[in-house]
Order: structure tokens, then sequence, then C-alpha cells
């Protein structure tokens, strides 16, 4: 087979249609699989110094955003978002 054997006279072709659409919000892997991570967010241990504010600095470029971080923890953190522990797996939602 030569370099050019691929080239025909036929003229184009219409091309492939995808197989299947990717689902809203492109929370699938490469083979359209729905991806969990993608749609409940990263996990994250706290570690001694951490801070809500600090954790949200360190994972999305801004401390401010710590209210997300707590909104999504609640139920682990409680009432007071200053009191997080050392070996608290926090959800870090995606924004």
């Amino acid at each position: 087979m030569g370099l050019f054997d691929f080239l025909s006279n036929e003229g184009e072709k219409k091309p492939v249609e995808p197989a299947a659409k990717p689902a809203a919000g492109g929370a699938t892997d490469f083979f359209g699989n729905a991806n969990a991570a993608a749609t409940e967010g990263e996990t994250y241990t706290v570690v001694s110094g951490d801070s809500l504010s600090k954790i949200a600095r360190n994972h999305y470029g801004d401390g401010t955003k710590w209210h997300q971080i707590y909104e999504a923890n609640k139920g682990v953190i409680g009432s007071d978002p200053d009191k997080i522990e050392v070996g608290q797996v926090l959800t870090l939602p995606k924004i």
C-alpha cells in the first residue's frame, strides 16, 4: 500500500454521526459513563491548621468561597463553620 492509496475519486462522504450525546453538564467520562466524582465533587480530609477559607483558597483559588464548602458539608461540620476537626472528610462541590 502506498502513501496516497487512501485517496479516492468518490468525493466527500457524510461524516460518521456520534453514537450518543454526552449527558448535560459534561458529567461523563470518555466513554459516556456517568462520572460520580464530577457530579458530587472531590473529597478533602481536614489536616491540622486548616480552615474552610484556607481549603477554599487552595482548591478554588478564592478563600471567600468557603461558604459553598460549608453548605455542602453542614451535616459533617455542624452549626459552627469555624469548628472543623482534623480527619473530617469534606466534599468540595463543583463551582
